[in-house]
């Protein structure tokens, strides 16, 4: 979720501000309807869905989902004038069947997912995501949980991945989700520091990073050197493209005919991920080219809205700069196939 810095000294979570992005293009995707019913998966403070229930009058019914407690108390006073036509679950996205199944809803009329980091992750100094400042390495979403079983221990947060990952699973951590050329010499540098001493901060690992770049690299850089690096180490906290995939497996059974599934993303990664998504759903024949017909007998199951990604234009960038990676797809679910009578 791509949000504002505020102008305060100090950001918390009680004044964390934001401004959703493509906020306008979500709703004409979704076209919210009196009586409809919608899932929130990123709920974040709920600037997209105080927007949806605005559209359809307050006469829609939402589910909203977050990891992170702090979104979901301050998402809550902003829903509170909808009442019981907003029901809000703590619970990370890949789980929103439970609140589905919780709520009676066999189907959706239409599901969101913004998927990044929000104010309360990213300006909050404390909560260990923003490589400016320093406090303790965390990066966790959902605050205080640890990672669920089948899950490695040492991916518990992001002062377990540094100091407890190998050289080589820190190279292909920051190489495969960070896609930082430098990722060799980062990784050597961080094994090398916690030989003197744990890594606690989010000062440290910038410093270590930014010192384990080439000067020239350096100077040229247009971020922070140590950017790509915590990108790629909440990516794996957060188990993100893990969440994404899980949710894709399972969203298209819950949706119903007519029912649009719109998905924001700011990474690489998981824009890859739902693209190919999008296009094996909207895909009649899925068997190689060079069969001479079709064997898998599949047939698409969405209509795809979105051919190119919506992005965010020229005047949104320059009021919301975070929302310059932003990439919006739409589909549309499609009727069930019937088979022709020979």
């Amino acid at each position: 979720m791509v949000r504002h810095t505020p102008q305060h000294d100090s950001v918390t979570a009680k004044n964390a501000r934001h401004v959703s992005v493509l906020l306008n293009e979500v709703l004409d995707a979704l076209a919210p309807r009196q009586g409809g019913r919608y899932l929130d998966g990123t709920l974040g403070l709920a600037g997209h869905s105080s927007a949806l229930m605005e559209r359809a009058e307050g006469k829609a019914f939402l589910c909203g989902l977050d990891r992170d407690p702090q979104a979901l108390e301050r998402a809550a006073e902003r829903l509170a004038p909808y009442g019981e036509n907003c029901r809000l679950f703590a619970l990370e996205y890949a789980s929103f069947a439970d609140a589905l199944d919780a709520l009676g809803w066999a189907t959706i009329d239409g599901a969101l997912l913004d998927i990044g980091v929000s104010s309360l992750q990213l300006d909050v100094t404390e909560r260990g995501f923003s490589l400016h400042g320093d406090a303790p390495l965390d990066m966790r979403m959902d605050m205080g949980s640890l990672s669920p079983a089948g899950r490695e221990p040492w991916t518990q947060s992001a002062r377990t991945v540094v100091n407890m990952a190998d050289v080589h699973t820190l190279r292909r951590i920051i190489e495969t989700y960070g896609e930082d050329p430098q990722a060799p010499r980062i990784a050597r540098a961080i094994v090398d520091a916690r030989q003197k001493g744990p890594i606690e901060t989010t000062g440290q690992l910038a410093q270590i990073v930014w010192h384990a770049y080439p000067v020239k690299w350096r100077s040229e850089a247009r971020n922070h050197p140590a950017t790509r690096t915590f990108q790629a180490i909440r990516m794996v906290v957060n188990d993100e493209l893990g969440q994404l995939e899980r949710f894709l497996d399972a969203i298209l059974p819950r949706l119903s005919t007519g029912g649009r599934l719109a998905i924001i993303t700011f990474h690489s990664l998981e824009d890859r991920i739902v693209k190919q998504r999008f296009r094996q759903w909207s895909t009649d024949c899925l068997c190689p080219p060079h069969l001479p017909r079709c064997v898998c007998g599949h047939h698409a199951e969405v209509a795809l809205l979105t051919k190119k990604p919506i992005v965010p234009g020229r005047d949104e960038i320059v009021m919301n700069p975070r929302a310059g990676s932003a990439k919006l797809r739409v589909v549309e679910k499609l009727p069930p196939f019937e088979k022709e009578l020979s």
